[in-house]
């Protein structure tokens, strides 16, 4: 896959969307004090895609993330469906937004596990990344077709050509 770079349109949202919707959980990473990264297993709470490039999730007030994003909000979150071959980088800045329509029209049945009180718990914390960029690669090929274009590889000791999409996106 060749990577091509490319300010965002607003096709790009929509491609990036199309990506990140039906994937169930990205992998939210945030550093430490110590440096070290370290990464949660999140679920995206959009219904869709802003034209600011906005990732909405629901934490814990008095959990890790908070505490650790008030030292350093650079953060990344990871998409995988490996079901349709689409992989998702996130790089943004983190943070919290006190938006109480803003949660009532993102809560669900499911926040509900971990906010028994609703969209009005007291603990609910509403964290916005602000996407500065993200990177995505998008196969299209089948399984099959794909095996192939690797096997050849291997036999003829060049990388595979067109194993699917892969760009770069400037969101900021």
């Amino acid at each position: 896959m060749t990577a091509s770079t490319a300010t965002t349109t607003t096709n790009d949202h929509a491609k990036l969307w199309e990506l990140i919707k039906d994937t169930r959980f990205g992998m939210f990473t945030h550093r430490h004090t110590d440096g070290l990264l370290n990464s949660h297993p999140m679920t995206t709470q959009n219904k869709s895609m802003d034209e600011g490039g906005t990732l909405y999730f629901f934490v814990p007030k008095d959990g890790e993330i908070a505490e650790h994003l008030n030292d350093d909000n650079v953060v990344n979150v990871a998409y995988a469906n490996t079901d349709d071959d689409s992989y998702v980088s996130v790089a943004g800045r983190a943070g919290f937004v006190e938006d109480q329509a803003k949660k009532r029209e993102l809560f669900t049945p499911m926040a509900k596990a971990w906010f028994p009180a609703g969209a009005t718990d007291p603990n609910l914390g509403l964290l916005a990344v602000e996407i500065a960029n993200a990177e995505y690669w998008d196969v299209n090929d089948s399984k099959m077709v794909q095996l192939f274009k690797m096997a050849k590889a291997a036999i003829t000791g060049e990388p595979p050509k067109n194993l699917g999409e892969h760009r770069k996106l400037n969101v900021a």
